[in-house]
């Protein structure tokens, strides 16, 4: 089964920064500098540079999962300066996608039980919930291990799960931070062939943050960052 057929096309969701910077700790030490950043709902932007560069957070922030600071972004039609509580967690389940480097899955459930867990709060019944996942762990190429658990897949593997796992919601922006950093070079491509087919067959944007030069080659548009600040080349 193909994503597409899973869930239909849908648009993907515009993202602007304006003017966005942020800071940690009791010192305010700067991570990131007044971005600006323009991404269309069709879009598929690597963000790349060295670590500590402020990618990731700077993925955090378009993801709703730590408080803007200073500036603004807007990801379709959503204003993150105004959202807060129960209106965040909503963007975040039904707008945003993540996949991350260290997968996140919970061990002691299966792959299938992995995916449904983020349609727990959904108000689908148990037996769509269900259906949903195995569809979605059909579409990226686990049909056959959606009652294996973590320890029983490879890393390439549970990256799929962790990949279907962010499709669950239908979200028209996903975010992939370091998809590729804990896999071999055959399933790096095997991976990086996936995301780009879920930026074909269901419309949402894709942003990925990763550091090889190799992995940001496949996107449409390349950002390099430098301790917070775009730079050129």
């Amino acid at each position: 089964m193909s994503l597409a057929e899973v869930d239909g096309a849908r648009s993907g969701a515009e993202v602007t920064l304006r003017g966005v910077s942020h800071a940690y700790g009791r010192g305010a030490v700067p991570v990131l500098h007044d971005l600006d950043l323009d991404v269309d709902a069709s879009g598929f932007v690597a963000l790349t540079g060295a670590s500590g560069a402020g990618k990731s957070t700077l993925l955090s922030l378009i993801g709703g999962l730590e408080p803007l600071q200073s500036g603004s972004i807007v990801v379709g039609g959503f204003d993150l300066s105004s959202l807060s509580g129960d209106a965040l967690a909503d963007y975040r389940r039904s707008t945003v996608g993540f996949v991350f480097q260290h997968y996140g899955l919970v061990d002691v459930l299966t792959a299938r039980e992995n995916v449904e867990l983020s349609l727990a709060l959904s108000r689908m019944s148990p037996v769509a919930r269900r259906d949903r996942a195995e569809r979605l762990l059909d579409g990226v190429g686990l049909s056959h291990r959606i009652h294996h658990r973590p320890n029983e897949l490879s890393g390439g593997e549970r990256q799929r799960v962790a990949i279907a796992r962010a499709l669950a919601n239908g979200p028209r922006l996903l975010l992939a931070d370091e998809p590729t950093g804990n896999l071999d070079d055959e399933t790096t491509v095997q991976v990086l062939g996936l995301l780009e087919r879920i930026h074909a067959d269901t419309g949402c944007t894709l942003l990925v943050v990763t550091h090889e030069r190799r992995v940001a080659a496949r996107a449409r548009s390349i950002r390099r960052m430098r301790e917070g600040r775009w730079v050129r080349g």
